[in-house]
């Protein structure tokens, strides 16, 4: 009987039947039940074993300052980012400890995506509304999440700023009001914008209203997060007491002076092992560049254990390596832990979970959905057993905010590293050259952590 002609089948008390004695006859389930209903799943199904054998210790462990918190915000990306460039503020300048401002590049994140979701609106003004393409536009417009590339256009368009001449605001740390206020007026703008291609406008009255358009999210975003400043003083004092004051600085003046180092000789490699998607290769995202004038978003994909020798490479040279991951997917987050064997949830329900790294990203079980950052690794006979995690999270989950990550871990739910271009091979840096392939918005591979 094929597929299409095979005849449904309703759910019979006679299946059922079957059901309740299979679990009634289950040795020791009535007990596992028991204990799952009064205490939970977790608690119930944690290998107090597999707790204790994620320890926070490191034989390669890079000095890092205090876990940031990006609070009520989506922001994980952007923190680690910036988390990454402050560890080379801090070395040069002999900081104990450093910030960037957070809702500096957010003010603009937000500012460029309403500019992006515009542009793209028009790009499909000819698409029904209600196609998956112009649906998918519309589903979130200006969410907090991004991606590397989308930060490094971003820094390399505004500039950078010290978290004291942006500091957060109530709004920047807890952005779903403001993001619910600047979704619904761009959705009103999408209506205008698509009705005035409709009806012929003239390219200059459309642009007009997008400016207008642009104009009124751009006073939102003041309202919520300030207004950006156009210069500033920097003063600090280093770890010998010295005290250091640069006057009359700007964001592009402090990016120039203060990070010393080349964001375009980093590179974003993914891990994914779907047969639509060859290693090798190099992919972009339709629509995910955010930034219509800035670096666009290209990832090569390369197995896992490549990902795993670049970043461990990176680290050995005392450099954090910036990464993107499915944070959710065996985690105790108030421990800190990642690790594949931390829940024995197989062995508590007596059901089987056995789905490929490939077969969860076709079929949306996983994707990246966080940020963090590589500060050490724990290397037995050299190899990798434990990754030492800065997260964004505050200090409270985990070792003052910091996180653990098994290897095998790593292996299953890691999606991008980032890293400089230095470390990857002669054949890696040539397949970089590829016109990429360009995905579906909607792929998961175009997920914003």
């Amino acid at each position: 009987m094929s597929v299409q002609t095979r005849r449904q089948e309703a759910v019979t008390e006679q299946l059922l039947g079957r059901y309740r004695q299979e679990v009634a006859s289950s040795h020791g389930f009535k007990t596992i039940s028991n204990a799952v209903r009064k205490s939970g799943i977790q608690a119930v199904a944690i290998d107090p074993d597999r707790v204790a054998a994620m320890t926070h210790t490191y034989s390669l462990d890079i000095e890092t300052s205090a876990v940031t918190h990006q609070k009520q915000s989506g922001r994980c990306w952007m923190f680690a980012a910036l988390n990454v460039l402050r560890h080379h503020v801090e070395q040069d300048l002999k900081l104990k400890s450093f910030e960037f401002s957070q809702n500096y590049t957010m003010f603009w994140d937000k500012f460029e995506k309403s500019n992006a979701f515009l542009e793209n609106i028009l790009e499909t003004a000819a698409e029904p509304y209600d196609s998956r393409v112009v649906a998918f536009l519309l589903e979130s417009p200006v969410g907090d999440g991004g991606q590397w590339d989308m930060f490094v256009a971003l820094v390399e368009k505004y500039g950078l700023v010290p978290k004291d001449a942006m500091p957060e605001t109530f709004q920047s740390s807890q952005s779903r009001a403001m993001n619910m206020l600047i979704t619904v007026k761009l959705r009103e703008d999408a209506v205008k914008l698509r009705r005035l291609v409709a009806e012929k406008a003239s390219d200059s009255a459309v642009q007009a209203a997008k400016e207008t358009m642009l104009g009124e999210i751009y006073r939102i975003l003041v309202a919520n997060l300030g207004a950006p400043p156009k210069s500033f003083d920097f003063e600090y004092k280093d770890k010998d007491g010295n005290f250091h004051a640069e006057r009359n600085l700007n964001p592009k003046s402090f990016l120039e002076k203060y990070v010393k180092i080349n964001l375009d000789d980093y590179v974003s490699l993914i891990n994914a092992p779907t047969d639509d998607k060859p290693m090798n290769r190099t992919y972009t995202v339709r629509f995910l560049a955010s930034v219509k004038d800035g670096r666009p978003v290209v990832y090569l994909n390369l197995p896992i254990d490549e990902l795993r020798r670049v970043a461990l490479a990176q680290l050995e040279d005392k450099e954090p390596v910036w990464f993107g991951c499915d944070v959710g997917k065996m985690l105790d987050r108030d421990g800190g832990i990642m690790d594949t064997e931390l829940y024995d949830y197989a062995g508590t329900l007596g059901v089987d979970f056995a789905m490929s790294k490939g077969e969860r990203l076709d079929y949306g079980e996983s994707r990246m959905t966080h940020a963090m950052v590589f500060t050490g690794v724990n290397l037995v006979d050299g190899k990798p057993n434990r990754w030492k995690v800065e997260n964004s999270w505050g200090t409270e989950p985990g070792k003052d905010g910091y996180f653990v990550m098994s290897d095998p871990w790593f292996d299953d739910h890691m999606y991008q590293v980032v890293v400089h271009k230095k470390y990857l091979t002669a054949a890696q840096k040539d397949a970089l050259q590829q016109a990429p392939i360009v995905l579906q918005p909607w792929d998961p591979m175009g997920s914003l952590a």
